[in-house]
């Protein structure tokens, strides 16, 4: 499935579901991140991730492992702008690991977001029920984003907060939103693909 939207800004992208042929998009990405988003995203500053780093994030089958990422459709070679993802709890089928990164040049513009809700809908078509997310207590726009979406917080440990977002609860807080601009073409393009 692709979902043809755009950012605050205006900038056209389609997002669509990760596969193993984005490695080149992925390396490139996260080359592209400032250190510092480097170190929010994977508690470390490594400019290029190990190859397991890579195989895991790619290792993408649509129900342990939920990926979708962002493509600016217009711009030469058709670069990724973020990516978020959702890996299943072995223990907890209900239960899905979240996190979500956008290429700092796009930050403020709904990216995260816009991917976001696209993850919650295949969260929630694939019977999961609830999100969890560690974040750094420094990382300001992922607490944001987590509360914004209802998140609970549910613990700390090790200088990192773990909130607990119900995904239901999410996907409405998102349809409630007014400030980003490509969200009703979302829920509109993944109402469509239920019918």
């Amino acid at each position: 499935m692709i979902i043809d939207t755009q950012l605050n800004d205006g900038l056209p992208i389609c997002i669509r579901e990760v596969d193993a042929g984005d490695e080149a998009r992925l390396r490139e990405g996260i080359a592209k991140l400032s250190s510092r988003s480097r170190y929010l995203r994977f508690f470390s500053g490594m400019r290029e991730p190990p190859q397991h780093v890579l195989d895991a994030l790619l290792d993408v089958d649509g129900y342990r492992h939920i990926a979708w990422g962002a493509i600016a459709v217009r711009e030469p070679g058709q670069p990724a702008l973020g990516v978020v993802h959702a890996f299943r709890d072995e223990d907890d089928p209900s239960v899905a690991e979240f996190s979500v990164a956008v290429i700092d040049a796009h930050h403020g513009k709904g990216l995260a977001r816009l991917l976001t809700a696209v993850l919650l809908l295949d969260c929630r078509s694939e019977g999961l029920e609830t999100l969890d997310c560690h974040v750094l207590p420094d990382n300001e726009a992922a607490l944001a984003l987590a509360r914004s979406l209802g998140g609970r917080q549910a613990g700390q440990e090790r200088g990192v907060v773990h909130f607990e977002i119900e995904i239901l609860a999410a996907i409405e807080a998102l349809k409630a939103e007014t400030d980003v601009r490509g969200l009703a073409a979302v829920f509109r393009a993944w109402d469509e693909r239920s019918d």
